[in-house]
């Protein structure tokens, strides 16, 4: 192997450390925060599989990348969950020729969301009344972005979803705004066209999820660094 891999970072301890310096490597703030951290990634992915549950359950739309893996999951015969953690890995290699790194947070938001998110389906009961479909959907898009600032904020990686529009970003010098725009516009035309569920959930989401993000991140974030 030739080097120690330091999780809290993603750094690299070559194996001629001194015992000073590995002190030192223990000592530094992202190391000690380090339970924090995963304890704060898991409860925001698990968050944010309750999440698209719920908006699921809303049946009034759900997230952009949501309208796709519901056509999937019809088309396909098999659970919404399934889809996600199964394109969540295609993403991850489609992260190889855009050189993304992926993180411990990367590897958990492939695997956890989509596990939560058909639990999620098989506790919470198909709602009629459409206050209640609505308070979903509210709630749903609320609960999200905090979810997202939280696994977000502890700096272990990206999601599958977002490492590639960062990817693309950078390989194509195109804008945030452009890049992420026209892959939710695919995904979601995509979606639709497989019987995925486009509504009120769906716009309310892309309008509110970046400003609320914006917002609850800076609260949420780790401090790494005195």
């Amino acid at each position: 192997m030739g080097a120690l891999f330091h999780l809290a970072g993603a750094k690299m301890i070559p194996m001629n450390w001194s015992p000073r310096a590995l002190a030192r490597s223990i000592d530094r703030p992202e190391s000690r925060r380090l339970p924090r951290r995963l304890v704060q990634l898991y409860a925001g992915l698990v968050l944010y599989g309750i999440t698209l549950g719920m908006l699921v359950r809303s049946e009034l739309g759900v997230t952009p990348w949501d309208v796709l893996h519901q056509g999937l999951a019809r088309q396909l015969g098999v659970s919404i969950g399934t889809v996600v953690v199964a394109l969540s890995l295609v993403l991850l290699l489609l992260w190889i020729p855009l050189r993304e790194r992926p993180g411990i947070g990367t590897i958990s938001n492939a695997v956890v969301v989509g596990i939560v998110l058909d639990a999620t389906l098989l506790v919470l009961p198909p709602v009629e009344a459409m206050p209640l479909r609505v308070l979903l959907v509210l709630a749903g898009v609320l609960l999200n972005a905090v979810a997202t600032a939280a696994y977000i904020g502890v700096h272990l990686g990206p999601g599958p979803r977002d490492g590639l529009m960062t990817g693309l970003v950078r390989r194509t010098g195109g804008s945030v705004r452009l890049v992420r725009t026209s892959i939710e516009a695919t995904v979601v035309l995509l979606g639709w066209l497989l019987g995925g569920t486009v509504g009120l959930g769906t716009v309310l989401y892309a309008l509110a999820i970046g400003p609320l993000v914006q917002v609850l991140l800076p609260r949420l974030s780790v401090r790494l660094h005195r």
